[in-house]
């Protein structure tokens, strides 16, 4: 490891030296812009009406070969790579002294007539070249390769993953298919908005600051604001401020926002992480498992080109309708114990009988919840709406019509994992107010995750809110299925981590 950064620093050393030349000929390393006429795949697209024409092009040096007064390479913009041709006698001898202190990662840009070489590659043929930025730092060399069958081999590229998420630039830069799962995130997202936007539900935005964080069980981030002299939090959902505008008289409103929980890292867990919140008004949760479901299978539609996504090994059908699937009937399929009708002191025996960690500070639903995520969760493979979750773990849902123990909601699970969770939402002010002094006695006890007393939302409530549905849709989790990433570090863009130094 030290041979390798004693090269490093040798091969900058190198590029710092060439800089310097280049500052001694008179040439600015690092442009203020330049005026381009079209991107590297407009040209491969349209060669045939471009032919014989002069295009200017722009993008970083990803292939050099030089042959004494002339060389080919490769530029790359957003949008692709294409070859490109420089001879001495067409850009002069100023410019190609300058392109010989040119290294592979810095930008350029070219002016040139769009041809073939003899051996039929398109490609531009430099009559004037700008440098635009030098780089100082070689890129990470990536080779490839076609193998027998015909398909592309990559080796020797920026592969490891700790490195791949603190130097998210370098990845994105060298590997190609990192960038499409962003592109891809991207259009997820949107396509989120024009579902909902079609739908006629407006998007608004609420505090991200809060002087009282709620709407999760969860432990929160906190902060200190100075000129106020207060302590503030940063929220972990939007819940309780979305149903304050249905309150309002708002039918339907959504936000796609950043939300924080001060919470353990894994594979499914960030603690800045960004949530669909989804509130409409005279709907419950059954109207919800119906709109979710149709919603994530026409992304997959236009996004992938299909309902059915590769999940490891896993084929995934997202046709709707999905299995719905009570909780405590999926957790006796897989455990062999019916946890309906137990006391919380069963609960706890047959937990610790199967292995599965508890405490004292948990009660009865906790416990629940806790032996679904260790023995159930990883069976739920094809899409499965589980419903009718204990009263005790869903402080802010509506109590079911049919059982007073439980409560109508449900959490879809696909691949084995959570992707959202949704309520008929309790409406009831005098039912919430009780809810929330439970919680307290929950976070008394020492469940430093129960939910505080909110006493503006019971007033809100107070005012009365129409009968609501709602959901939660963790966006991140949904970029990873339809993406088929391990990890949601794999779709975050810059996930968060302890300092390297």
């Amino acid at each position: 490891m030290a041979q390798q950064q004693e090269d490093v620093n040798e091969l900058i050393q190198i590029r710092r030296n060439k800089l310097a030349q280049l500052e001694e000929m008179g040439v600015n390393a690092y442009g203020y812009s330049y005026n381009r006429t079209h991107h590297t795949a407009d040209v491969l697209e349209q060669f045939e009406e471009l032919e014989g024409k002069t295009v200017r092009l722009a993008g970083r040096v990803m292939a050099l070969r030089r042959q004494g007064k002339a060389a080919f390479g490769n530029i790359a913009d957003a949008k692709g790579r294409i070859q490109i041709y420089v001879r001495k006698d067409s850009v002069g001898e100023e410019k190609y002294d300058m392109f010989k202190l040119m290294d592979l990662g810095d930008f350029l840009g070219i002016e040139g007539e769009v041809g073939k070489t003899r051996t039929g590659e398109i490609t531009i043929k430099a009559k004037a070249i700008e440098l635009l930025s030098k780089a100082l730092r070689p890129m990470p060399v990536v080779k490839e390769k076609v193998d027998e069958q015909g398909n592309k081999v990559v080796f020797d590229a920026f592969a490891d993953k700790e490195l791949r998420y603190r130097q998210r630039y370098v990845d994105l830069l060298v590997n190609e298919d990192v960038r499409d799962v962003f592109i891809k995130r991207s259009l997820i997202v949107r396509e989120i908005r024009n579902y909902l936007d079609n739908r006629t539900f407006l998007e608004v935005e609420t505090p991200v600051l809060q002087s009282l964080y709620g709407g999760a069980s969860a432990r929160p981030f906190t902060t200190h604001h100075n000129a106020l002299d207060m302590k503030l939090f940063l929220r972990i959902a939007d819940e309780l401020y979305l149903k304050r505008l249905i309150v309002g008289g708002f039918e339907g409103v959504y936000e796609i926002a950043k939300d924080f929980r001060n919470e353990g890292i894994d594979r499914f867990h960030n603690p800045e992480f960004t949530m669909l919140e989804l509130y409409v008004a005279y709907e419950d949760y059954t109207f919800m498992m119906e709109l979710f479901e149709t919603m994530v299978s026409q992304i997959a539609l236009k996004v992938n080109g299909s309902m059915k996504v590769q999940r490891g090994e896993h084929e995934i059908d997202l046709t709707p309708p999905w299995q719905r699937l009570p909780l405590f009937s999926a957790i006796e399929k897989y455990t062999g114990e019916d946890l309906s009708d137990k006391t919380e002191t069963e609960i706890r025996v047959i937990a610790k009988a199967k292995g599965v960690e508890v405490d004292e500070t948990m009660g009865s639903g906790k416990m629940i919840d806790e032996i679904f995520s260790e023995l159930v969760e990883h069976h739920l493979i094809q899409p499965v709406h589980l419903t009718d979750y204990p009263l005790e773990l869903s402080p802010l849902a509506k109590k079911h019509r049919d059982n007073p123990k439980l409560v109508e909601r449900f959490e879809t699970f696909v691949a084995g994992g959570e992707i959202c969770n949704s309520f008929s939402e309790l409406n009831d002010p005098i039912d919430q107010k009780e809810r929330f002094e439970a919680q307290v006695q929950l976070r008394e006890q020492g469940d430093d995750e129960a939910q505080n007393m909110d006493t503006d939302y019971i007033r809100a409530l107070e005012y009365g809110m129409p009968p609501t549905a709602g959901i939660g849709v963790g966006v991140d989790r949904l970029v990873m299925l339809l993406t088929n990433q391990p990890s949601l570090r794999d779709v975050i863009l810059f996930p968060t981590m302890r300092p390297s130094e």
